[in-house]
C-alpha cells in the first residue's frame, strides 16, 4: 500500500468505525460422529479446542500488530443435526459441549446448532429443530439456523410452519432475558456455506475440514465517503465512489484473512463484504442510503437505493480479492441500526417495506422486533413470503424476528452489544392458518429446473 492509502485506512479505523466484525474459523464434525451421543459429543469437545485453541490470541496479536480492530472471534461447525442423525439422543447435549467450547476458547459465538431441511426431514433434523429453544435458552454462546428453502428445492411448507412455533417457542424460553433465543435463531432460503456471520453461520459439507473467514463491515467508512462527495454527483459516479471504497475495505479484510491463516496453519475461505451495521453513532446501512439521496429510510426510493449500495459493494469487493463470498452486501438489521432504529420508530420504515428491500439487500428481515402475541402462524407466514422472495429471485433471504413477550406496538427492547434495541413494529395479525396447513412443498420455479 501507498503511504497516503495507509493513512487513509488509519483514519477509516479512528474516525469512520472501520473494522473486522468477526474472524470466524469453520470447524468440520463430520469425524466426530458416532453412535453414542457422549462420546461423540467429547470427540466434538476435543477438536474444536484443539483446533480454536489460538484463534482469540492470534485475533489479538493482529489487533495489536496493525491496529486493526476485530470486534468478534467466532466459530462454525458442520450442522449438528448430521450429528444427531447418528448418535441419537438429545441435542441439546451437543449444544451444551459447544457453549462449553464457547467458554473454554473465550470465543464470542459459536454456530452451527443447524439443520438443513429445504427438501425433506433426514435423520436428526426433526430432533434438532424440536430442541433449538431450549438449546438457545440453556446456553449463551451457542447460535442456531435451519435452512427451509432453495432456488432449486422449492420451499418445504411443512418446515415453514414448524418454524414460525420455533421461533415463538424460542422467545418465550427466553422472556426473562429479553427474549434473546429468538436473536439467535435465522430461518434461511438459499442459505450459504461459508457464511461467517452469526446467527446463521454453519460450516458447509463442501468446505475443507477446517478453514478461516473474515467479515469486514464498514458502513461508517462507506457513508463518510458520501458525505464529503459533490451532492450533485450522478448516480454512476456514486456508485463508482462506492466501489472504490469496497475495495479499500476489502484489502484490508484480505490482509487478516492472510495473515491469520497463516498464523493458524489453516486455509484461508473467505472474505465477507457485509455493511454490516451497529447502533453507533455514524455506523449505519440507513444512514448511507439518505447520503444518496433518500430523505428518510423507509421512504419511497429506498430500494433502489439499496440495490445500487448492494451492487457496488459486491463489485467493489470482487475487484480487491478472489477470496470474496458469504453472504457480501448490505445487512438491514433494525435494532442494530441506529438510522433504521429512528426511521422504525417513526413509523416510516415498516415490515412491508423492509420486505421490499429484503429483494435487493444482502439477506433479509433481520434483527425485526414484533407484539409478543404475534401468533405462529403469522411468523409462518412471515417466513414463507421471505423464502419466496429468495427461491424465484436466486438470493439468500432470512428470517430473524424476536416476538416481544408482554410487550406491544410502540415499546422498546434493549438487547445490549451488537444487538442493540428497537421499537416493537407493527405486524397485520391476518391469521393465514389454511395456506400454512397445507403443507408439502412449494415446487422451485421452473427456470431453475432449465437451469
Amino acid at each position: 500500500m501507498h503511504n497516503n492509502e495507509i493513512l487513509q485506512t488509519i483514519k477509516m479505523i479512528d474516525e469512520e468505525t472501520l473494522d473486522i466484525r468477526t474472524i470466524t474459523m469453520g470447524i468440520s464434525l463430520i469425524d466426530c460422529m458416532d453412535p453414542d451421543i457422549h462420546v461423540s459429543c467429547q470427540k466434538v469437545e476435543e477438536k474444536i479446542c484443539r483446533l480454536a485453541k489460538d484463534l482469540v490470541s492470534t485475533a489479538n496479536k493482529i489487533e495489536k500488530t496493525y491496529g486493526i480492530p476485530i470486534v468478534n472471534k467466532r466459530i462454525s461447525v458442520t450442522p449438528i443435526s448430521m450429528l444427531v442423525g447418528v448418535s441419537g439422543g438429545n441435542p441439546v447435549e451437543y449444544a451444551l459441549t459447544l457453549e462449553k467450547c464457547a467458554q473454554k476458547l473465550d470465543i464470542d459465538f459459536i454456530g452451527g446448532y443447524s439443520a438443513l431441511v429445504q427438501k425433506g426431514y433426514a435423520a436428526g433434523d426433526e430432533a434438532l429443530i424440536n430442541s433449538i429453544p431450549e438449546a438457545l435458552a440453556k446456553t449463551e454462546h451457542v447460535c442456531s439456523s435451519v435452512n427451509i428453502g432453495s432456488t432449486k428445492a422449492g420451499i418445504n411448507m411443512d418446515a415453514v410452519k414448524k418454524m414460525g412455533e420455533i421461533v415463538k417457542q424460542c422467545s418465550e424460553w427466553t422472556k426473562d432475558d429479553n427474549c434473546l433465543g429468538a436473536a439467535k435463531l435465522v430461518i434461511f432460503c438459499n442459505a450459504v456455506e461459508d457464511n461467517p456471520f452469526m446467527a446463521g453461520a454453519f460450516h458447509g459439507v463442501g468446505e475443507p475440514d477446517c478453514e478461516i473467514h473474515v467479515g469486514v463491515s464498514g458502513p461508517g467508512v462507506v457513508r463518510a465517503a458520501l458525505a464529503k462527495a459533490d451532492k450533485n454527483l450522478p448516480m454512476d459516479e456514486i456508485a463508482n465512489l462506492i466501489k472504490r471504497t469496497a475495495f479499500k475495505i476489502t484489502r484490508m479484510g484480505q490482509l487478516v484473512g492472510t495473515v491469520a491463516s497463516k498464523a493458524l496453519g489453516v486455509p484461508f475461505g473467505i472474505v465477507d463484504l457485509s455493511l454490516a451495521p451497529t447502533p453507533a453513532v455514524g455506523d449505519s446501512v440507513a444512514h448511507i442510503l439518505e447520503e444518496i439521496g433518500v430523505s428518510t429510510c423507509g421512504g419511497y426510493g429506498t430500494t433502489v437505493a439499496l440495490a445500487m449500495l448492494n451492487d457496488a459493494v459486491k463489485k467493489g469487493g470482487v475487484m480487491a480479492t478472489g477470496h470474496v463470498g458469504g453472504l457480501s452486501g448490505a445487512f438491514i438489521p433494525v435494532s442494530e441500526d441506529a438510522g433504521m432504529i429512528d426511521a422504525a420508530r417513526a413509523s416510516v420504515l415498516k415490515l412491508e417495506k423492509l420486505e421490499a428491500m429484503t429483494a435487493v439487500c444482502s439477506v433479509g428481515l433481520d434483527m425485526i422486533i414484533i407484539p409478543g402475541d404475534t401468533s405462529a402462524s403469522v411468523i409462518s407466514g412471515i417466513i414463507a413470503d421471505e423464502a419466496a422472495i429468495g427461491m424465484v429471485n436466486t438470493k439468500t433471504t432470512a428470517v430473524r424476528v424476536i416476538p416481544a413477550i408482554g410487550k406491544d406496538v410502540g415499546d422498546e427492547l434493549n438487547f445490549g452489544g451488537l444487538l442493540g434495541a428497537g421499537p416493537v413494529m407493527p405486524v397485520n395479525q391476518t391469521e393465514n392458518d389454511v395456506m400454512i396447513d397445507r403443507g408439502g412443498r412449494i415446487p422451485a420455479p421452473l427456470q431453475a429446473l432449465k437451469n
